[in-house]
């Protein structure tokens, strides 16, 4: 599957503040017939504030997963006042196949992202004992480098997967210099994919992908922009021009099941699936 590459549609902006169960699921299935093979979603509230409260997620992913096999994603993160327990909520939910894990504290523009180690290993230890896939979210080269140290002291499973986060105002720029550094750091046994946060242009994503990106995120959680000029009033064309990019290089989409094949995930009960 060296041709292959795994599409995670990330489908609500930080800035949302109507959170509607039934839009997303459609924009989220209609994005998966296009070629989105994973979906991230945080634990929000109707308002859009991050929650421990399953509530809303649990709405959102039953009206998921009546229609796709998507690979469902929780994220553990998010700039907010949970403690690290409430935001591993989700790690319980077992429609939850995979996670966000984050390594290490950044600066994402006015605001500081807290992640002390403690912390970090208590979530590490959550997502071992619940047996959830973790995407690593890596914003600079000391959060790759604190991975290799935590597969030392835990048994994280394998392959490890990282996502380079890159062009949040106060870490790592999306720039090509930036980007082959971090992906120099990345250990050569690992997957590795992109995330461009405020992306007008698929440029960096593009770049990625010609240095072997196995994932690309897309969505409005990072930018709606389809291009410096236009922006998209749903997640569908997002993902299809994401899929036109992966052709013109030459690759394809992933499906669901290749991307569970890739990050050693079991299949889904397909009973659910209408």
């Amino acid at each position: 599957m060296a041709d292959k590459v795994l599409i995670s549609v990330a489908p609500v902006s930080a800035a949302d503040r109507h959170i509607d169960p039934a839009e997303i699921a459609a924009d989220v299935t209609a994005s998966a017939k296009a070629g989105a093979a994973m979906v991230h979603l945080h634990v929000r509230d109707k308002d859009g504030s991050l929650t421990p409260d399953l509530s809303v997620l649990k709405e959102t992913v039953e009206l998921i997963r009546r229609q796709s096999d998507i690979i469902i994603q929780a994220s553990t993160g998010g700039v907010s006042d949970l403690t690290i327990k409430e935001r591993c909520a989700p790690l319980y939910y077992d429609k939850v196949e995979a996670c966000s894990l984050n390594v290490g504290s950044t600066n994402l523009g006015n605001a500081v992202y807290c992640n002390p180690i403690p912390e970090v290993k208590y979530c590490v230890e959550e997502i071992i004992k619940t047996g959830k896939t973790p995407e690593i979210e890596v914003f600079e080269i000391g959060h790759i480098h604190m991975v290799q140290e935590l597969c030392k002291e835990f048994a994280m499973k394998s392959p490890i997967l990282f996502s380079v986060v890159l062009g949040h105002p106060g870490e790592a720029p999306a720039t090509p210099e930036a980007l082959a550094a971090m992906v120099n750091f990345i250990p050569k046994d690992a997957i590795w994919g992109i995330t461009h946060a405020y992306r007008k242009d698929f440029g960096i994503i593009a770049g990625a992908l010609g240095l072997g990106a196995r994932t690309v995120r897309i969505g409005f959680e990072d930018s709606d922009y389809l291009n410096p000029v236009m922006q998209a009033k749903t997640n569908l064309p997002l993902v299809e021009k994401t899929v036109r990019l992966l052709r013109a290089m030459d690759k394809e989409p992933m499906t669901p099941d290749e991307a569970r094949q890739m990050l050693n995930i079991d299949s889904p009960n397909m009973n659910d699936i209408n």
